[in-house]
């Protein structure tokens, strides 16, 4: 059954000059596993951007529910390239009220936007 549904979509440029205006905001938006590849390397804009834009997706999802901390999602890739979500905290327990036991997430970046879709499943 489907709890809920959720898409948001995020300009690269502006987001990438948001990150660049404040720094800090990098690390309030997502966990160091986001920032970075397994190789260490930062991750680009685009990458980040579609990140941001499943945390959004993630919140529609859940009926937008004032008090989500956005580290407490954290969107990650599994080796056959599928996009996942983990959920701890303020996620977690806002995904366990509505009865959520499962998600299914896509990402997507081209001509400068990047996209997210984030099904909730009960």
């Amino acid at each position: 059954m489907i709890i809920g549904v959720g898409i948001d979509v995020a300009e690269v440029d502006r987001f990438r000059a948001s990150l660049e205006r404040t720094p800090s905001l990098a690390q309030r938006l997502f966990l160091e596993s986001e920032l970075y590849l397994p190789s260490g390397e930062q991750r680009g804009f685009a990458s980040l951007a579609a990140r941001f834009a499943a945390k959004e997706a993630l919140a529609k999802a859940l009926g937008a529910p004032a008090g989500l901390h956005w580290t407490d999602a954290e969107v990650y890739v599994e080796e056959s390239g599928q996009p996942r979500l983990r959920v701890t905290g303020t996620v977690e327990r806002r995904a366990a009220e509505l009865g959520v036991r499962g998600w299914h997430v896509s990402l997507s970046h081209d001509a400068g936007i990047a996209s997210a879709v984030v099904i909730a499943e009960g």
